[in-house]
């Protein structure tokens, strides 16, 4: 029987890349030159029928365009953002991704970067190990409990945050409507902002949620105000942001996510009101099998032609 041609366009497990290598003849796109590219399309285009990739590399649209018996775009992950969805279900392309399985180390991860900000766990930690304990104390950081928190986004990822942090204070939110929980609800994350003292993006990332996190929502969180972003980088307006922290419009800011990542602006490398972590929402061992295990059964029933586990719908939120 002849295996069918995957296209791996980001590198992934040993584990996941061994398992992908079983089923098909796996192309190391992101291995190739342009030049050995555009050759290989040139030679084998149709025969391709399914596209590997992850949340930040997604799939280019031409490429879906270039492989016409392409039947599937499997996202190792839960952001489906660097993918246009409509555009691929109109070339009769299917898309998956990996949902629930990350959950909760990404609302474990949001309420670590809450404390560690709060808390200043980095500057304590370089504070022991620099020997400036010897010096004297440590200047004093700020209580967790009973600060109001706001979530932008109460999907799977923010309902998970928000159940952690119920037990160190009051919990709103915000989003496109109401839903039938105890946290009150806002209609903008600007006036969410307004009523809280730390401010959580997990939203998906879409053309609407761009820079939804702008100058005005930043402003109306205030000086004694803190951000944490484990969504995506596109969701805040990362300029508006730098500035908030270099004029002090904000206390702090704990990323995991940035706009153009790896890239890190100095500015936030440099100040001493940020916590910085390299996108490792999801990035634990337990959770990266998960997640390879659902891409594989996703994989093997978009193969076979049976229903998959879970699919992207045109207009399913993240």
């Amino acid at each position: 029987m002849t295996l069918p041609t995957l296209i791996q366009l980001s590198p992934f497990s040993d584990d996941l890349e061994a398992a992908l290598a079983a089923r098909g003849c796996v192309v190391r796109w992101f291995e190739m030159t342009d030049v050995g590219q555009a050759r290989w399309l040139a030679d084998h285009a149709g025969e391709a029928t399914a596209i590997i990739t992850n949340g930040h590399v997604g799939a280019p649209r031409d490429l879906i365009e270039a492989l016409p018996s392409l039947r599937l775009i499997a996202v190792n992950g839960v952001g489906y953002d660097q993918i246009d969805i409509a555009h691929a279900d109109r070339c009769g392309v299917a898309v998956t991704n990996t949902p629930d399985v990350l959950t909760d180390d990404v609302a474990d991860l949001a309420v670590g970067l809450v404390i560690g900000l709060i808390r200043q766990l980095p500057r304590a930690d370089s504070f022991v190990r620099s020997g400036a304990w010897a010096e004297g104390n440590m200047l004093l950081a700020r209580k967790v409990t009973g600060r109001r928190f706001g979530i932008v986004g109460l999907g799977r990822i923010g309902a998970a945050i928000a159940d952690r942090l119920r037990a160190f204070g009051p919990v709103a939110y915000s989003g496109r409507a109401p839903k039938p929980v105890d946290y009150h609800f806002h209609d903008s994350p600007r006036a969410l902002a307004a009523a809280c003292d730390v401010l959580i993006v997990a939203t998906a990332a879409t053309p609407e949620t761009r820079h939804l996190i702008d100058a005005d929502v930043l402003a109306a969180l205030g000086p004694d105000g803190v951000l944490v972003n484990v969504a995506r980088g596109s969701v805040v307006d990362q300029d508006a942001l730098v500035a908030a922290i270099e004029r002090g419009t904000i206390a702090g800011a704990a990323l995991d996510v940035f706009a153009d990542e790896p890239d890190v602006p100095r500015a936030l490398i440099d100040s001493d009101r940020t916590l910085l972590t390299p996108h490792i929402a999801s990035a634990t061992v337990e959770t990266r099998r998960a997640m390879a295990a659902l891409l594989l059964d996703n994989l093997d029933a978009g193969l076979a032609g049976r229903p998959l586990l879970t699919p992207v719908g045109i207009d399913r939120p993240g």
